[in-house]
């Protein structure tokens, strides 16, 4: 829902009907996860899916019907249903027509996920009195993402959490093309920059923009428990003033998910030089990715991005974990 929130929104908005399916069980592999939705708008326009091309038709119909009749329906999708191809799996799919008066929580959902708070969403998705079908109740709750059988009733719960962090320390071309590929990972960008002439929101569309020394920022958010073993740290400047500073305070962080730092080359090794002189051994570099971003051959700042967006995305599946000890501090103006 995340991904389609505003479609879902210009919907509710407009006083006219469409339709949501949501995935609420999978039976084997699937690409898609638990919780996937896809939105025909009253136009019939598709927004999102909830397949990875297996009865992409038959659901498409079936939301049309939704929205046009206005039932509530849990549907199985298999191969021997005779749709689509056999070689699809069998998935669950909770079909709704959505509305301002089907869905009327669905504002407070999307300001939810718009200001990055935890936010569950269970829906009643079968219930022997078929009136009840299709409730929702909205809370700040965890609770896992998954279908629960009832005696009387099946509620789908779906959970979203807070999405993690991608902080970019510097403003320039790599580090708006950064913040493309962090948005389309569902990453919350920051983009944190001393220099009030770069740091410009309209350069960033769709991230936070800082004005303050990055070490500085960084200290301060740690405190405030705004780090943890999520936040992607990227550092796209190679000024050692600012440089130098920021990978001190990272690396004396107990977690992060990522600390990268590009720069190759002359630069790269006068970087680890001085961190190397000011107390940082061997296994606390090791933390510290640099030259950022996988060996793609990038070139230019897209590529580059690119490259750092899959390093990030590798080392999150590793989930590594390193604990550091206090080291010396830079100082910087």
């Amino acid at each position: 829902m995340r991904d389609i929130v505003d479609d879902l929104l210009r919907v509710w908005h407009s006083g006219r009907t469409g339709a949501m399916a949501t995935l609420v069980r999978t039976f084997g592999p699937s690409l898609l996860p638990i919780g996937s939705c896809m939105l025909v708008d009253p136009d019939g326009r598709v927004f999102g899916s909830v397949s990875d091309g297996c009865y992409q038709s038959a659901i498409y119909d079936a939301a049309l019907y939704s929205a046009r009749t206005g039932r509530k329906e849990l549907q199985r999708f298999d191969p021997a249903s005779g749709m689509d191809s056999a070689d699809c799996g069998t998935i669950d799919v909770f079909v709704e027509p959505f509305s301002h008066s089907d869905f009327p929580e669905f504002p407070a959902v999307a300001q939810d996920l718009a200001g990055g708070r935890a936010v569950t969403v269970f829906t009643v998705v079968w219930h022997s009195d078929a009136t009840v079908i299709g409730q929702h109740l909205v809370t700040d709750r965890r609770h896992n993402t998954e279908l629960v059988a009832l005696p009387e009733s099946d509620v789908f719960c779906c959970s979203y959490t807070v999405p993690p962090r991608l902080i970019i320390f510097g403003a320039n071309a790599f580090a708006s093309a950064l913040c493309v590929q962090g948005k389309l990972l569902g990453y919350r960008v920051t983009v944190c920059d001393a220099r009030q002439t770069f740091a410009a929101e309209q350069s960033f569309p769709g991230a936070e923009v800082v004005v303050d020394w990055p070490h500085r920022y960084l200290n301060q958010q740690y405190a405030e428990g705004a780090i943890d073993y999520r936040t992607a740290l990227v550092t796209v400047t190679q000024d050692p003033k600012v440089e130098l500073p920021l990978l001190a305070t990272a690396l004396q962080l107990p977690e992060f998910g990522y600390l990268g730092a590009l720069g190759a080359g002359p630069a790269h090794a006068q970087r680890l030089d001085a961190m190397r002189e000011n107390g940082f051994d061997s296994e606390t570099l090791s933390r510290l990715y640099t030259p950022a971003g996988l060996d793609l051959g990038a070139g230019t700042p897209a590529e580059t991005a690119i490259s750092v967006a899959a390093e990030i995305l590798a080392v999150r599946a590793s989930t590594p974990s390193h604990h550091t000890g206090p080291f010396p501090a830079f100082t910087t103006p």
